[in-house]
Parts: structure tokens; C-alpha cells; sequence
């Protein structure tokens, strides 16, 4: 209905000026050169007018061919636009349904049409990595991280790269590259501090920890790695105040004391935790400057009275005076460890070696086979065992190299436990 209204307004529009010009009066004369021109009035405003028309029409063709390269030009961008877009959403469909060579196929295709756009490039490495082409994947991830608006994509697809073939090194100096490219993303932070955890970069594993991480664990494997003597020290102090019963830190801490010329302070340590958690490596260290027998069977009475009633002490004061030639005393404090009901192989081994030293009596050897005889069927002394895997250690770790869990790395034994609804299972005890 409009098209109808706006043709009968042109038409009337027409007209009028048609009937405009016919009713001109008059005669329009006019010479040139040689030449003389007489019409009339209606007549030469026709002319006019079909002249304007003429050069109009002229004019608009010479713009035409002008501006016909650029338009032509214009049209194709478009086009491949079009196309372009329509190869990605082909790619996405393709790769929703887990076809690689159609995802990789119109990938490319997308790349060819719109270039190297962050979607293009994004396209292209994850189609890569679904079909196993992680070189491929690589270089278009390595394309994005050169580009300021994209980096971060580019090196989150290369730090998952990195992560895969367990590169750990350059996970680590990826996800720190990724982080100054865009700060505060939370996952990348927990990223980076397994990396950390697992490259032994413990400092920077103790700055990024969570409120629920294993400080004192870490800040103890920290001070053990530290290079700078000051730090370590501050290290080992805030690992031993995280938890006076680690006794990594109580060792790291008294190390460190005693480097620093406060041997004192480090016996307190070292005593202070052996009255939680007495532990054979705590012993090592209090009586590692003491090379006289009897100074170090002295020493061993002053530790143990922190904790007396422990096995542990009694096995320490056993062995120490064994060392002293104090057969006796070491006998007595053996068996208190042994009644105590600690049925470990080093406790019949250690009262094998007390009967041979008692002499070369026919008791004495019978007591020594004895002994040797109840240690073949004795449990299995206490190692650093991981909580979380089971995994047995060869010494304290922060983290278990195995499962990578910080913080379960723990003195004690196996013990067999068979749960109504489970088979049986092994899980780790604690020594007492």
C-alpha cells in the first residue's frame, strides 16, 4: 500500500511540473557564433531539465566506476566474513561432537578466511589437541600467548601442555608467566602451588598456601632448601611455631639455631617436641655434638625426662648405653620398651646386641638367638609413610612424591585393618 501512495505522489509531483512548464509564456532566442537558437519557453525548460538528467546520470556512472574496485573489495571481506563465521561455528560443532579431522578441517578453514583472530587461533589448538596433534596445538597456543589481547589463553593451553607430559619446570614458569598476564585468577594461584610442591620450590609453595594448607610442612621443607641462613632461620622458626610436634621442624629449627651459635635454644627445641612426639632423628641431633660415651648417655636422661614413660626413651637410653658399655641399664631399658608391648623388629635386634656384648656365655648366646628369633617374626619398624597413598618413604618429605598430597607425610607402621563392609585393606598407624 505504501509502494502504491509513493508511486502516485511521484506521478502527481510529474505532472505538475509538466504542466508547470507548459503554461511558461513566452520565447527563449539564442546565438552562438554563427549559430542562432530560437524555442519556445516550455520547451527549453524541457530541455533543461532532460540535460541535468543526462549529466547526473553521467556523473553517478563515473562515481560508479570510481568506487567500484573499493566496493568489490568491501563485498569480498564480507563474503569471507560470512564464510569465516560459518567455519566456526562448524568447528565448534565438530568438536561438541568429538571429531577431530572435521575440527581441524574447518579450523583451518576458519584461520584461511578470518586470519589469526583470538577464536581462530583457539579453535585451531583445541582441534589440535583432540586429535593428538599437540605440536600443532602448541604452535596456535604459542600464537596466542604472543598476542597482548590473548596471552593468557596461549599460556593456560601451554601450561596444560606442560602439566600433561609432566614438565613441572616449565608448568612453573608458565603458570607464573600466565599469573603476570592475568592477575588474581584463583585455580591458576592452587596451579601454581602444586608446581611449586613439585618443582621444591618451597618458599614460593609456603607464600601462595591457603589458610587450610600444611604451613608448618611447608615452611620446613622451605628452611631446609633455603640457601640464605637468615631466612631458613625465619623459615624453620614459623614452621616450629605452626606446630611444635613436627618433628621436620623441630629439626630445621634446632639445625638452624645451632648454626647461628644458640646451641642452648636448640636443645630447648628439640626437647620441647620429644616431649609430644619423641623421635629417633630428635635424639641424633641433641647428642650429635657429644662424641664422649658417657657425656651422650647424660644428655639422653636429660632428653628422656621430657617424656619418660615413652618407649622411645627407653630405647634411646637402651642404646646409648649399650654405646657406654652400661649393659645393665641397657638391658633394663630394652625390656621396659619390649613390656610396654612395642613388638618391633628393632627392639628384639637391639636386645641381640646387648646379649652379645653381656659376654660369651652360653646364656648369653642363647639370649641372642632368642632375640634374633623373635625379630624374624617381629611387626616392621617405623618409617615416613604417606597417609593418603600408603607410600613408604626413604625420609620426610613436605609432599608425597607419589600422589603429590603436602602435609601426609608421617612417622609410623603398617598395620592390616579389615572394615565389616571392605576387604582388607592396609592403612597407616601412627607409632605410640
Amino acid at each position: 500500500m505504501l509502494r502504491v501512495i509513493v508511486i502516485l505522489v511521484t506521478a502527481a509531483i510529474v505532472v505538475a511540473i509538466a504542466w508547470f512548464l507548459g503554461a511558461l509564456p513566452g520565447t527563449v532566442n539564442a546565438e552562438i557564433g554563427p549559430y542562432s537558437f530560437e524555442a519556445a519557453a516550455p520547451v527549453v525548460g524541457l530541455g533543461l531539465l532532460v540535460l541535468f538528467l543526462v549529466l547526473y546520470l553521467i556523473v553517478r556512472l563515473i562515481g560508479e566506476l570510481i568506487f567500484a574496485p573499493r566496493r568489490f573489495r568491501r563485498w569480498r571481506l564480507e563474503r569471507r566474513r560470512m564464510q569465516g563465521d560459518a567455519a566456526v561455528t562448524h568447528a565448534l560443532l565438530a568438536l561438541g561432537a568429538g571429531e577431530a579431522d572435521a575440527a581441524r578441517r574447518e579450523a583451518a578453514r576458519s584461520r584461511r578466511l578470518l586470519g589469526d583472530t583470538p577464536q581462530t587461533l583457539v579453535l585451531a589448538a583445541e582441534a589440535g589437541r583432540i586429535a593428538g596433534q599437540e605440536e600443532e596445538a602448541a604452535a596456535a597456543f604459542r600464537a596466542l600467548a604472543a598476542r597482548p589481547d590473548a596471552a593468557f589463553l596461549g599460556l593456560r593451553g601451554l601450561l596444560r601442555q606442560a602439566i600433561n607430559r609432566q614438565d613441572w619446570t616449565e608448568a612453573a614458569a608458565l603458570a607464573r608467566e600466565a599469573e603476570r598476564a592475568h592477575p588474581g585468577a584463583a585455580w591458576l594461584r592452587g596451579e601454581r602451588r602444586e608446581l611449586a610442591m613439585r618443582t621444591g620450590a618451597w618458599s614460593e609453595a609456603l607464600a601462595l598456601a591457603d589458610a587450610d594448607a600444611p604451613k608448618a610442612a611447608l615452611a620446613a621443607a622451605a628452611a631446609d632448601t633455603e640457601p640464605d641462613p637468615a631466612r631458613a632461620l625465619q623459615f624453620a622458626k614459623q614452621a616450629w611455631d605452626e606446630d611444635p610436634a613436627l618433628v621436620p621442624a623441630a629439626l630445621a629449627y634446632a639445625r638452624r639455631l645451632r648454626e647461628a651459635g644458640r646451641a642452648g635454644r636448640a636443645l630447648e627445641v628439640l626437647r620441647r617436641t620429644w616431649a609430644s612426639t619423641p623421635h629417633p632423628d630428635l635424639a641424633a641431633l641433641a647428642l650429635e655434638p657429644l662424641a664422649a660415651p658417657l657425656d651422650r648417655v647424660q644428655e639422653a636422661k636429660r632428653l628422656a625426662q621430657e617424656n619418660p614413660d615413652h618407649p622411645e626413651s627407653q630405647l634411646l637410653l637402651a642404646r646409648t648405653s649399650l654405646d657406654a658399655g652400661l649393659t645393665g641399664e641397657a638391658r633394663r631399658h630394652a625390656e621396659i620398651a619390649r613390656d610396654s608391648g612395642l613388638d618391633q623388629r628393632r627392639v628384639w635386634t637391639l636386645l641381640a646386641d646387648i646379649a652379645e656384648a653381656e659376654g660369651d656365655s652360653e646364656a648369653s648366646r642363647t639370649a641372642q638367638r632368642d632375640a634374633l628369633r623373635q625379630a624374624a617374626k617381629a611387626g616392621p619398624d617405623p618409617a615416613w609413610r604417606c597417609a593418603a597413598c600408603g607410600t613408604t618413604l626413604p625420609a620426610w618429605r613436605a609432599a608425597c612424591p607419589n600422589c603429590g598430597t603436602p602435609g601426609q607425610v608421617a612417622w609410623g607402621t603398617h598395620a592390616l585393618a579389615r572394615r565389616p563392609d571392605q576387604s582388607l585393606t592396609i592403612r597407616p598407624v601412627l607409632s605410640d
